[in-house]
């Protein structure tokens, strides 16, 4: 996973590396994507102000950009994908008429995953 660069900005994503399908879509994503997308394990963060707290981190995706905007959800998923070749077939997803519906899903999941593995 890539390492920061403040001569090459990058995207970051925050992942959860306690969750076994998320770690595994991080392993493939880490080895499709280019130099431009960094993946950190919440789990290893030193605290930082300028992030949400720990637990919105593992409850939802989060993508920082290059530069500054966080993204959540499936915005930030799809945006992470964008760094490899594979995204324009993750792009779908955000269409007008399947992004409300693609967003519910994801949300039912998160909140799913997150009750599985911390409550």
């Amino acid at each position: 996973m890539n390492a920061t660069d403040p001569q090459n900005p990058t995207d970051t994503l925050y992942y959860d590396g306690r969750c076994p399908l998320c770690t595994t879509e991080m392993a493939r994503l880490g080895q499709l994507c280019d130099s431009g997308l960094e993946l950190r394990d919440i789990h290893a963060l030193a605290p930082d102000p300028s992030l949400p707290a720990r637990e919105a981190l593992l409850r939802t995706l989060h993508l920082r950009t290059a530069d500054g905007r966080l993204l959540t959800g499936l915005d930030a998923n799809v945006a992470a994908w964008q760094h490899t070749r594979l995204g324009p077939l993750w792009r779908w997803l955000r269409w007008p008429l399947v992004r409300p519906l693609a967003d519910g899903v994801y949300r039912l999941w998160a909140a799913r995953r997150y009750r599985r593995l911390y409550s």
